[in-house]
Formats: structure tokens, sequence, C-alpha cells
């Protein structure tokens, strides 16, 4: 089985191109689309439907909940029948559940249709990866993931801004019927692109076993290791964003135009380290790179948690450590997701789906903790991001295998 792809998949892969760099990236970033276009919108949606803040925030959770759990049931499937057909129906959901929220007439319709929304969208984010994995091996995955997330960073980068305007000229429903529109859209891209899983490769036992299964794959160290890397990391991710508009904007006031220079600096860190890392992974391997950057990610959450209870260095002594924390991004999210489903690829999707809903799991744990421990600092935002760089560094030491391992291993 692994002959077959390390033989097959590099031979057809070239051939797709800058067509297939652009599709894959388009299904990568609905998970930044989905919200970062509304955000702006939020106050608008609350105002219109009669909600308060809290239950406008509950779209965000619910999108979440749904993004995270959706992705466990897409995988397994897609290892069944192949990647096309499941984009093809999430797509169609997405859309399904977009036009929803456009037309929807309360606060709690609205958090329903979110959920659908999330369903259709995990589709894309979760089998993109795997399509990643049929078409490349080893270090080459690890560079196209790096690739791809740094044409998807610009996702968040343009999304409120992009949806600032949508709100000015036409509403926030607006927003949502521009969703349908790119879900349309990506789904007609879809089809010029081949099946990367041929019949031959695929998982043929039935779903129910291969959900069951999530069990058998959770218990493997190295797995483990590689989710935890991620997933720790997306925690700190999750509360740098939830975390951050209240420390710039309301603790040190400054204005919401400053706000978006300091988040889109971030998103600028991720982008260059997504590039250095596609650089140097051939030559230094990819799980080098995924423990200096939670090496990197632990340091900086130390300095900022620190910054954060003493007050030092003010606006700049959160910024600076927030902005390496992020760009952190770069060293460890594509690698430890190529690392993850290196050694599992007839189960490609089932591990995708697994990493995914472990990332944003965390980054559901970690928001709520932020908002729970809230006390008016930076604090409760800093000792998280700490904690989850911490566990970063240590899945990435102590539960991912050496290279001299894994080699002794082989």
């Amino acid at each position: 089985m692994s002959m077959v792809s390390s033989v097959t998949a590099p031979a057809r892969a070239p051939s797709h191109g800058w067509r297939m760099l652009g599709i894959l990236s388009a299904l990568m970033g609905f998970a930044s689309i989905s919200t970062d276009l509304y955000l702006p919108a939020m106050p608008a949606i609350g105002q219109a439907l009669g909600a308060d803040t809290g239950m406008v925030e509950l779209t965000v959770s619910g999108y979440l909940i749904g993004f995270s759990l959706g992705q466990l049931l897409w995988g397994p499937i897609s290892d069944r029948i192949g990647r096309r057909l499941p984009v093809a129906v999430g797509l169609v959901l997405f859309a399904i559940g977009s036009a929803g929220c456009a037309m929807a007439g309360g606060a709690g319709a609205l958090i329903g249709w979110r959920i659908v929304q999330a369903m259709g969208a995990c589709a894309g984010v979760v089998l993109a990866r795997a399509m990643v994995r049929d078409l490349y091996e080893g270090h080459r995955a690890a560079q196209m993931l790096s690739t791809l997330m740094t044409v998807m960073a610009v996702a968040p980068l343009l999304g409120p801004i992009v949806g600032g305007q949508i709100l000015a000229v036409a509403g926030w429903r607006a927003i949502f019927w521009v969703l349908v529109g790119v879900g349309f859209i990506t789904l007609a891209a879809l089809f010029t692109l081949p099946e990367t899983l041929p019949a031959e490769r695929r998982n043929r036992e039935p779903l129910g076993r291969a959900l069951l299964r999530y069990g058998d794959l959770i218990r493997q160290r190295r797995l483990l290791g590689y989710a935890g890397a991620g997933g720790f990391f997306y925690g700190g991710m999750f509360a740098y964003i939830a975390g951050t508009p209240f420390a710039y904007v309301t603790y040190h006031h400054v204005p919401p135009q400053m706000y978006g220079l300091l988040f889109g600096a971030g998103i600028v860190g991720i982008m260059a380290t997504n590039t250095v890392n596609a650089r140097l992974v051939r030559r230094l391997g990819s799980d080098r790179l995924l423990r200096g950057g939670a090496g990197m990610a632990a340091l900086a959450g130390l300095v900022l948690a620190a910054a954060a209870w003493t007050g030092w260095g003010g606006l700049w002594g959160l910024a600076v450590p927030l902005f390496l924390f992020a760009s952190a991004t770069g060293f460890i999210v594509a690698n430890s997701i190529a690392g993850a489903m290196a050694g599992y690829p007839e189960r490609a999707g089932a591990v995708s789906a697994l990493i995914g809903a472990v990332h944003y799991g965390s980054g559901i744990v970690s928001s709520a903790l932020v908002g729970e421990f809230a006390d008016g600092t930076p604090w409760p935002m800093g000792w998280v991001i700490a904690f989850t760089g911490i566990g970063s560094l240590l899945c990435a030491r102590l539960l991912v295998p050496s290279t001299r391992a894994t080699a002794r291993t082989s």
C-alpha cells in the first residue's frame, strides 16, 4: 500500500500545478472566511435580531463545535468512497447553511444554521489535507502544506476588511449570500480536479467500524505526539484570538484601526514562517522544525505571561511575544499534520479528521478558559497561551520520535 502511494502519487502531483494549489487553498480557507468575513457585522447582527452580545458570540462557538465534530465523520467517509464526492456534498451543505444564516429571523436560528454551515465547511478543510497526503509524502507533504497555509493566510488578513465593506454597502445578510456564492464557485472549480484517491487505495471497512477505529488511532504514541503538538498550539492561537481584542482595545486603549494592524502583523509573521518552513523542510526535516517551532511558542508564551502579570513593557510587552507566538504557526501546524498522516496513507482522511477535531476542540476549551477567568487584565490570556506553548513543546519533544529512533526501528 505505502509503496503504491510513494511511487504513483509524486508522479501525478506536478501535473496539477497552480490550479491544484489554488483550489486546495480555497478549500482550506473555508475555516477562516466563514467567520472572519462576518466578524465586523456581529454588533449589527445582535441589534437586528434583538440578541445580546453573549448570544451573538454563540454563533462563533456553535460554528467551532460543528466544525470540530463534523470532521470526524467526513474523514472515514472519504477514505471509503474517495475525496471529491464528500467535498462536493460538504460545499452544497455549506451553501445551504450560509443561505439559512442570511434568512435567519432570530439568534437561535442563526446559531443552528452556523452549525450546518460548519458541518459543510469542514469537509473542504479536512479533505484538502487528505488530498495533499494522497499526492505527496514526507517532507514534500509538509512543504506543500506550508505553501497552502501561506496562501490561505490571506483570508483572515482580508476577511474583516471585505466583510466591513459588504456590511456598509449591503448589510449583514449580504455577507452570508456572498458565502453562498463562494461555496458554489468552489464547487464548480472542484470538478476540474481529478480524484486523488484511486479505488485500489480506498479503505473498504464498514463506516461504523472505521469510526470506532478512532480509539485505536489515539492510542498511537507517535500520532498522539503530532496531534498534541498541533492541538496545544491551536489552543494558544484561539486564546490569542479571544483575548487580544480586550487586551489591546479595552485594556491598552488601542484604536480599532491599530488593532487591525497588530492582528495583521501576526498574519504576516505566519506567512513568513510558512515560507521559511517550505524552504528548509527538505534540508532540516519536518520533525526538527516542529520541535524548534514548539520551543519558540513555549518561550514566547512564558515571556507573554510574565509581561501580562507584571505589566512590563506595556502594550509592546504583549504585542512582541504575541507576534512571535503566532509566527510559530509556520513551523508547527504543517509539520505536525504531515507527520501525523505520514504513517497512515490508507487512512489519511480519518487521521486528518482526528487532527482537525483536536485542533478546533482545543480552541473551544482555551477560548472558554480566557472568558471564564477574565479579570480585567491580559493575565488570563497570557497564562493560557504559556500553558499551551509548553504543552506543544512537551508533546513534540517527548512523544514525537527522534529521527535516529525512527531510523533504528525502520
